[in-house]
């Protein structure tokens, strides 16, 4: 039986026992911000199990798509060197809602995998919870399974708990026995042991208890249950093969993998490691990017990152080219999108993630691996590299410890961690001192006084200004009772209007005001205990602790921020509209002009798609949609389908911004009451910013007003100038940008034909006669390097014994171009290539090429004179 039939026969049997097939979910947990991956097949369910969310079926089934590669579960330094471990894998499930229990369950189960799957009952071993006789005589009344294959375990290995309080009950694993010729193969093996002869093969979890914080269970009026039975797992065991990557779940891509590495696999046991590494990680990469992940430096982006680098190793071991990997991904999605019908559409997304990785990582590998090599001679008498060397080749180099981890242990090395990881707080420390404090006259400690001292209440969303008080002043890196006018400092207020800088949001400016002073607001910030503290200048008076002062926006500065805040949103909703829910922010600023708004992308927005995303955004300013915001506990509102960016801190209850029923997202910023206060909206760029990602630049209000106004000005001007109308501008620019572009042409071949004429009646003047050749210097103006090219092969026809230097300075770009060559007969004695490099390094540059024809260029336009000189040095030439 092949694995996608194991897969479908799991589905269609749960089906037929009253169950709906539910896809997949993503593996990026939208609803669940603290989860790095869905690691199980119960996660988009959760909600469900703790009656948060109510489903219109209470039997479900799934095949779903499980990451575990970071985070609590993380399985990839195991990955290709086991039988089992993946990154990726998928998990076949069935699911009660406080519907059947622990008979149903454990009966569908037994029915499945012995009738329908026909494995062997002899073969079958189960476990329960020590203390769940139910479940132990369901398998021995009920099922008749002998007591002696039933095995009692403690809460370790048999009780299942979502968390440290909530949903939580026993479990029943299925195992088999695969026999005494697999896994450790001692006598006294048996189901206790880890290896892989007793292998579980599905896991029942019994959720019947909730646990409180002091540690009591209770009954749950509608228990549930949850199950999870890996299909690689399952098919390995049907296939009878001892390894899951000897599955066809696998084999197709490993297989693949063998013949553009011209590899086989079986025949050695490091290139079968390699093979199964890049198998696993180029399905596991393919899911992620399919999923809108892209490969960055920190939280998923890290993972997948990680998973990209550690499989290019591995192929670096079995002599592929990069960039190679895209090719396997392409191949895993085209091989997995039948039943994975999401990646239908996205594999050339993937593939050019792919591949740009590969490409920026191949000179670190390359280097890197040279420095690890001379590192494993260097300390093979001790078997230990020193954590100084392992984190200058991360600092420097860029190569992950992760890697040099897993070569260390190839070669029967360790690593020093501990004086890795020395290394590292030291460099944090200094990036702390560098960058901890924006306000540059307060020291840390001063700081960590005033948290613990003060607190402060916003009150920015309702009031524009309050009578509030003074609770302290900062200014000279010290506490001080006033600052007086001239002066400059930082205010605590008791409460404060003032947004603080965070989210993206520019934080507020303003003034603080009394009879005795007036203190302009500069900026505001937030410490990290939450006090929001204002930078002032003092205008007039002087500003004293413990006196009551009238605190302000600027008003008018805050109500174009709030618009721009919500265009945001209505751009992130329709981006992901157009092009899919694999579209995440990656960051944004609002201030009170524009917003910038980055998001995973891995292409440039066409103009008619820059134009629909503008179109629905206006649309939903003309309709005027209600924009509030509520306070809601945060499973709450994830439930409710709030949008949630993973890697934010999020407390137990959270604050989510709803436009009517277009946009919801959790977000602690300021924002228009109505989406017709925005006026109008108009984006003014769109740019790559990184390796899949864009940015878009947008104004919206009287903002966008006069940029539109602007731009329109311009264009009439324009029209003017060529004598066209407004509706015959484009055309009639793009005929002159024709008629130019002709007229260019023709130029620049008048200009080479009137240097190549005046080569022909003066090159005896550039030629230096050495011995029974010639030297030749020309400097070339207004002339391409087509033509220098040109030129070059009109002078070796000439003279057909000659090295020829030709060059061109571009004062306005400040670059100047090299182009040295050497006729045929003379190419035994001179190479081209070796002559630019040289006369690069001499000026800083960089060159290179063939023996005969060769470029160099460099920025330095005052250093030709040195250039000429290395030039006639090398080539027996006088510079006269």
């Amino acid at each position: 039986m092949k694995g996608f039939e194991v897969r479908r026969k799991f589905l269609d049997y749960f089906i037929e026992k009253g169950h709906v097939e539910v896809p997949s979910s993503s593996l990026v947990p939208e609803n669940d911000p603290t989860l790095l991956f869905t690691n199980a097949g119960m996660n988009q369910f959760k909600n469900v199990f703790i009656g948060k969310e109510k489903r219109p079926y209470k039997r479900a089934c799934s095949c779903q798509k499980v990451m575990r590669a970071g985070g609590k579960h993380n399985d990839l330094e195991n990955v290709g060197k086991t039988a089992r471990h993946h990154t990726f894998f998928e998990m076949l499930g069935n699911f009660s809602f406080g519907d059947y229990f622990k008979k149903e369950a454990i009966a569908y189960a037994w029915d499945f995998l012995t009738n329908h799957l026909q494995l062997d009952k002899n073969k079958l071993l189960i476990t329960v919870y020590y203390d769940d006789s139910e479940a132990f005589d369901i398998w021995h009344k009920y099922i008749g399974v002998d007591p002696s294959k039933i095995f009692k375990k403690d809460e370790k290995d048999n009780f299942w708990s979502m968390g440290d309080t909530g949903p939580c009950g026993p479990c029943s694993e299925i195992i088999i026995d695969q026999g005494s010729d697999v896994g450790c193969m001692r006598k006294e093996c048996d189901i206790n042991c880890d290896c892989d002869r007793f292998l579980e093969l599905w896991n029942l979890v019994f959720m019947q208890f909730n646990r409180d914080e002091a540690g009591n269970l209770t009954r749950l009026p509608n228990p549930c249950i949850d199950t999870g039975m890996g299909l690689e797992r399952i098919t390995a065991v049907i296939q009878n093969v001892k390894s899951n990557y000897d599955t066809d779940l696998f084999i197709p891509i490993i297989n693949y993998i063998s013949n553009i590495s011209h590899i086989s696999y079986g025949d050695n046991k490091l290139n079968n490691i390699a093979l199964r590494v890049i198998a696993d990680h180029s399905r596991a990469a393919s899911f992620i990017i399919g999923d809108g992940v892209i490969p960055s430096n920190e939280s998923r982006g890290y993972v997948l990152r990680r998973i990209i680098r550690r499989a290019l190793r591995y192929g670096k071991l079995i002599n592929l080219d990069v960039p190679f990997f895209y090719k396997i991904c392409e191949f895993t999605v085209d091989f997995m999108k039948a039943h994975y019908v999401e990646l239908s559409d996205k594999k050339s997304y993937i593939s050019s993630i792919v591949k740009e990785e590969e490409l920026k990582f191949n000179r670190i590998l390359e280097d890197g691996l040279k420095i690890i090599d001379d590192m494993l001679k260097k300390y093979s008498d001790v078997k230990i590299i020193p954590g100084v060397e392992a984190f200058r080749l991360y600092d420097t180099y860029g190569f992950p410890i992760d890697l040099l981890i897993d070569i260390a242990s190839e070669n029967n090395f360790t690593i020093d961690m501990e004086g890795f990881e020395k290394c590292m707080e030291a460099q944090r420390s200094k990036a702390r001192q560098s960058s901890k404090l924006v306000y540059s006259d307060v020291s840390q400690r001063l700081l960590n006084d005033v948290t613990g001292q003060y607190s402060n209440e916003f009150v920015g969303y309702t009031m524009d200004s309050i009578n509030t008080t003074i609770l302290a002043l900062i200014a000279h890196g010290r506490q001080v009772d006033e600052l007086k006018e001239g002066e400059q400092g930082y205010v605590i207020l008791r409460q404060t209007p003032f947004y603080p800088e965070m989210g993206g949001q520019v934080g507020d400016t303003g003034y603080i005001k009394s009879s005795m002073c007036i203190a302009r607001v500069l900026s505001s910030k937030r410490l990290d205990e939450g006090i929001i503290l204002n930078e002032v200048k003092v205008e007039k008076g002087h500003v004293k602790v413990s006196e009551d002062v009238v605190a302000t926006i600027d008003v008018e500065k805050r109500r174009e921020i709030e618009k721009h805040h919500t265009a945001t949103h209505l751009l992130h909703k329709a981006l992901r509209q157009f092009f899919g829910e694999q579209i995440r922010q990656y960051g944004s600023l609002v201030d009170d002009e524009h917003l910038r708004f980055d998001f995973t992308f891995n292409r440039p927005l066409t103009d008619d798609e820059i134009a629909q995303l503008e179109f629905l955004i206006n649309k939903k300013i003309q309709e005027n949609l209600n924009v509030k915001t509520y306070i809601l506990p945060i499973e709450e509102a994830i439930k409710s389908g709030a949008i949630a960016l993973f890697g934010e801190k999020y407390g137990n209850e959270v604050r989510v911004v709803e436009v009517a029923d277009f946009s919801k997202e959790l977000c602690g910023g300021c924002h228009v009451k109505a989406t017709g206060q925005l006026g109008v909206f108009k984006i003014i760029s769109e740019a790559s910013i990184a390796s899949g990602v864009r940015r878009i630049e947008a104004k919206c209000g009287i903002n966008a007003f006069i940029y539109i106004s602007e731009h329109f000005k311009k264009t009439k001007k324009i029209a003017t100038l060529i004598g066209a109308n407004l509706n015959e501008i484009d055309s009639t620019v793009e005929e002159l940008y024709n008629s130019n572009k002709r007229l260019f042409v023709e130029n620049k071949k008048l200009k080479e034909k009137l240097i190549l004429s005046e080569l022909d009646v003066n090159l005896n003047k550039y030629a230096k006669k050495v011995e029974d050749y010639y030297v030749i210097v020309m400097e070339l103006q207004d002339i391409d390097v087509n033509g220098m090219r040109n030129v070059m092969d009109r002078i070796k026809k000439r003279l057909d014994k000659s090295v020829i230097l030709l060059y061109n300075v571009n004062k306005h770009e400040e670059k100047v171009f090299f182009l040295c060559g050497v006729t045929k007969n003379m190419l035994m004695q001179y190479d081209a290539s070796i002559i630019v490099k040289k006369i690069a390094d001499e000026i800083g540059g960089s060159g290179g090429g063939k023996k005969e024809l060769a470029q160099a260029g460099s920025k330095n336009i005052n250093d030709v004179k040195k250039a000429i000189d290395m030039f006639y040095a090398l080539t027996g030439g006088k510079n006269e």
